[in-house]
């Protein structure tokens, strides 16, 4: 098992019921992530896709937290190909897409794992998580915070917009950058901490959905291009980790919906 600060849930853990009635409360609709990949994998395979044939593209963010959801699915699908980046922006952006196309086995298709994450502590809070060895909870996701921070401030006055001079931290200010125009939709939320997940998947989604459209072309002969979106939420250990589905569909190498499988949750 991929070690990583959260851990699923044992035979005798004890779940936090007040993380779980939050993550309703807040995201209605979660499905519990540890049962996820196999209701995906069924669903999938009705639809022509063979496992060893699949190739998985995630693209979430860099925190070690996110590890187990990728583990869920390489279990079933072998390894993953990352596009992903701070914040679970899809940073390789065409040019990763088009060599993770590259790389599907013959006559097989691929599956497209992306979005952002947020976390729930101990305590019920959005937008915090418990670390391993670490006292109390701290931000999660924190490039989703120190966005919001300087969203904050251009949407204020308080603050000018910029873009990076190097290399050093190019991620961050693209994922503030990206995030600018939702500023008035977050700061004008009843609950900020959870209506900014939700603002950057619909960010994410929009720019996944461009990448694909310019690189789908790429898939060879019939292969299909599944997309799984939605929210990843972290939890304190002993509880199990939660995804919000968004986005659950099939396109082809034309970048055509051939099937929307969200009624399937």
């Amino acid at each position: 098992m991929l070690c990583c600060t959260t851990t699923k849930p044992t035979s005798n853990a004890v779940p936090n019921h007040n993380v779980e009635r939050k993550i309703k409360q807040a995201f209605p609709g979660a499905k519990k992530s540890s049962e996820l990949a196999s209701h995906i994998q069924k669903i999938l395979t009705k639809h022509g896709y063979v496992d060893n044939t699949t190739l998985v593209a995630t693209s979430l963010c860099c925190d070690e937290v996110d590890r187990d959801l990728e583990h869920d699915f390489t279990e079933i699908y072998n390894d993953n190909f990352n596009m992903g980046g701070l914040a679970g922006f899809a940073f390789g952006g065409v040019t990763s897409f088009g060599a993770m196309a590259h790389h599907i086995p013959n006559n097989g298709s691929c599956l497209v794992l992306y979005g952002p994450h947020v976390g729930v502590d101990s305590e019920g809070n959005v937008g915090k998580v418990n670390r391993r060895g670490r006292t109390g909870s701290g931000a999660c996701c924190g490039s989703a915070a120190a966005a919001f921070a300087y969203v904050k401030g251009v949407h204020g006055g308080e603050a000018k917009q910029c873009m990076p001079a190097s290399a050093l931290d190019a991620q961050q200010y693209f994922v503030g950058n990206m995030l600018l125009p939702q500023a008035e939709r977050i700061v004008s939320s009843d609950d900020a901490d959870v209506e900014l997940p939700l603002a950057l998947f619909d960010v994410q989604d929009e720019f996944m959905k461009e990448i694909i459209s310019k690189g789908c072309g790429e898939v060879a002969g019939e292969g299909k291009i599944a997309l799984l979106g939605g929210i990843q939420i972290n939890t304190p250990s002993g509880t199990s980790e939660y995804f919000l589905p968004k986005v659950f569909e099939i396109r082809n190498n034309k970048f055509e919906k051939v099937a929307d499988l969200m009624g399937f949750f």
